[in-house]
């Protein structure tokens, strides 16, 4: 408890280091250790970081700031944050929804890596060769890869490395894409063929779930010291494979693919490059889940949230980067090894962490230690992430339940947990990576555009971008007319037109997801709308359930509801000085009163 007064207590991090780790712990993803790398090779190595470093100062970093400010002015969570525009409330509750969901399938990404750090303690790593598991596709030659047609399968050549003709050629796996698919997953043919529950991944979600809890079993008391371990860890393992990446044969030829004298400027002149470039500012600093806004809500009301800010996202770009250097060293050794070009053996997400990356490792003296040091990285970097998601999920019960859950936030963490590992249980089916990215595809692709947007609106157009800085000054007291220019300029122009692009690009691209060459069934893509469809939905119901509860003329109503309510200021009577005084507060209740609007929005008795 940082701050008590005659009337409110208030949680706070004991130390500002423990909200900078955790902010950092939660920005920097997985995203950042399985995606960026590959956009950078792809879009012209060292020239990509031109247009992602732009999209950081454009995007990334004012919408970071906007976020954790409005956070730590309120004190509360995504919810209860909406009070500044309650006609807009619907966005933090759609916001929360995205973060239940994808919280679901992002705790069974946390059992993959469980599960590979416990198969990892073996010598042989069981991915190293074609053991017993393995069927008759299965390859373990290092030869020549040719006619690569999709992500995973090539075919298989000839003794003398040529390519054996198209009537000869067999196609073949590698013993670390077989493990994943016939061992670790168990993977079904469809989404059609569910299958029975694999044990062992549901044995690895429940410890998952079981570490979550036990790290937020007292909330950001007891999540602000695990943060120094997992927050940390990660960049002690991503030096220790650069420097054992850096030593192998073949890593030269990885890093100039990944960012060297392979960067190809000519690729800025494409419009795809500057979209990859937004959007992995976008998703890597978890923009719009609402985690930013609760972990800042911790805050005490004067930290230097600009400071922090500036940290933090910084911190993450420059872990996507080092983190690709890491990477392709690697790859490159292992393309050396197969004496195939470096391209042939760059994946992405599932892809790269779970079939390239330790197919590589297993190359290397000592893989096991290798491996385990891998996945651990992927454990921690994936527990930091979930943390914050459950802490979005328990703050806005508590905001909304105060009276019955203020003071049960065990039971309450414990619960929570305990949901989203039943809920999980499908996505650890034999056709469970198939509901995972079913879920990632539509869940956590553009509707986070389109609730940022909201986001925006809302903050900038609405509430009103003159009247948030005003907010910000009291908090930080301090002025800055060129500081508060630039923010001006991205708030109300700059970064909503560019997500207002990137959104509409996404919509009028979107083609189904599949995993691999598995196509989707019609139900399941239905299925996948439906949860677009019960995320989208708060937004409008929650207005129209506030506009009738409002009294007056329809204006009236529209008007006191784009208004902040009476329940919108600092947490603290010590810190709402005189723009928000209680004074103020009733002489403005009273004068509402008198025009016979009731400004009600949704309170916590109804949620």
């Amino acid at each position: 408890i940082c701050i008590l007064n005659n009337k409110h207590t208030k949680n706070c991090f004991r130390k500002e280091n423990d909200y900078i780790l955790s902010m950092i712990g939660y920005a920097v993803g997985l995203g950042n250790i399985w995606r960026f790398p590959y956009l950078a090779y792809k879009n012209g190595g060292g020239a990509f970081l031109i247009p992602y470093f732009t999209m950081l100062v454009v995007v990334g970093i004012p919408l970071f700031f906007l976020e954790s400010a409005l956070g730590q002015f309120c004190s509360q969570g995504p919810i209860n944050a909406w009070k500044a525009v309650p006609i807009l409330q619907g966005v933090g509750i759609a916001a929360v929804v995205v973060t239940l969901v994808v919280s679901i399938y992002y705790n069974v990404i946390i059992c993959y890596s469980l599960y590979y750090m416990f198969a990892s303690m073996q010598s042989p790593l069981p991915w190293s060769d074609c053991f017993s598991w393995a069927d008759s596709s299965c390859s373990n030659i290092s030869a020549v890869f040719c006619n690569e047609s999709s992500v995973l399968t090539a075919n298989f050549t000839q003794g003398n490395n040529t390519c054996a003709s198209s009537n000869m050629s067999v196609s073949v796996q590698s013993p670390s894409e077989q493990y994943w698919d016939r061992v670790a997953l168990q993977r079904s043919s469809s989404l059609d063929e569910t299958g029975p529950v694999v044990w062992h991944l549901a044995l690895c979600l429940l410890l998952s779930s079981l570490l979550v809890a036990a790290a937020l079993i007292r909330g950001i008391k007891s999540s602000g010291k695990v943060v120094y371990f997992t927050a940390t860890f990660p960049y002690v393992v991503i030096l220790i494979l650069l420097v054992r990446g850096l030593t192998l044969e073949g890593a030269k030829d990885g890093i100039e693919f990944y960012i060297g004298s392979q960067s190809n400027l000519t690729k800025l002149t494409e419009a795809e490059v500057w979209k990859d470039a937004a959007t992995q500012t976008f998703y890597s600093l978890s923009i719009g889940w609402g985690g930013l806004v609760t972990l800042s809500s911790y805050n005490n009301f004067h930290n230097n949230v600009f400071k922090d800010t500036f940290a933090v996202t910084l911190t993450n770009a420059g872990t996507s980067v080092l983190a690709g250097f890491a990477i392709f060293s690697i790859l490159g050794h292992m393309a050396h090894v197969y004496n195939i070009p470096v391209e042939n053996v760059v994946k992405q997400g599932f892809g790269l962490a779970f079939i390239a990356y330790p197919d590589a490792l297993s190359k290397l003296p000592i893989s096991p230690l290798w491996s385990i040091l891998f996945f651990v990285m992927l454990l921690t970097v994936g527990l930091d992430s979930q943390f914050a998601g459950i802490e979005v999920l328990t703050t806005c019960l508590v905001d909304a339940f105060p009276k019955y859950f203020k003071s049960k936030r065990a039971i309450v963490t414990v619960a929570t947990c305990s949901v989203l590992y039943l809920l999980g249980l499908p996505c650890v089916t034999r056709a469970g990576i198939y509901w995972v990215t079913l879920i990632d595809q539509f869940v956590a692709t553009w509707v986070l555009l389109f609730l940022v947007l909201l986001e925006i609106i809302g903050v900038a157009f609405i509430y009103g971008g003159n009247r948030f800085i005003k907010d910000i000054e009291m908090m930080l007291g301090k002025k800055s007319f060129a500081f508060w220019l630039w923010w001006r300029a991205c708030w109300f122009c700059i970064s909503p037109c560019i997500i207002l692009v990137i959104l509409g690009w996404s919509i009028a691209t979107f083609s189904p997801p599949t995993y691999g060459q598995v196509q989707y069934p019609g139900w399941g893509l239905a299925l996948g709308w439906a949860m677009v469809a019960f995320v989208v939905i708060w937004i409008p119901f929650v207005a129209v359930y506030n506009l009738t509860k409002a009294r007056g003329s329809p204006w009236e109503r529209l008007k006191s509801l784009c208004s902040p309510s009476e329940e919108w200021h600092p947490y603290l009577d010590i810190h709402r000085g005189e723009r928000y005084s209680e004074e103020r507060c009733h002489n403005n209740k009273d004068y509402r009163n008198h025009q016979e609007v009731d400004v009600n929005v949704i309170s916590s008795s109804w949620l």
